[in-house]
């Protein structure tokens, strides 16, 4: 059994290694949409952590309607975790967020509406 599990992680090994970076990326976020990731997205003004959300599945790249060419920046779905306790607490509510590739922003939702 160790043996087949042993061969298994050789081959795989060996066909990431034939892949290009990008086909490698591609395959990671095949799986990731599969499975999910329940990630965590922290942002900092300098040291200080002032926003946290949680439960995360994916980071997904903005895409222009018209053009149809990726944009720099990433959005995706989050819980806004007000008390920094890794836990959806009553009134924390699941928010949009995105990411930008370019400036130190992170654009959200109004939790308060």
């Amino acid at each position: 059994m160790k043996k087949i599990a042993g061969l298994s992680l050789l081959a795989l090994w060996l066909i990431m290694a034939g892949c290009t970076q990008e086909q490698q990326n591609q395959m990671s976020r095949g799986i990731q949409n599969w499975t999910g990731t329940n990630g965590v997205m922290d942002v900092y003004a300098g040291e200080k952590l002032v926003m946290r959300f949680i439960k995360v599945d994916k980071m997904t790249t903005g895409m222009g309607r018209d053009d149809n060419q990726q944009r720099a920046y990433r959005y995706s779905y989050g819980y806004l975790d007000k008390n920094f306790n890794y836990k959806v607490d009553p009134g924390e509510k699941k928010l949009y967020f995105e990411v930008s590739d370019y400036s130190n922003y992170v654009f959200y939702e109004n939790p308060e509406f």
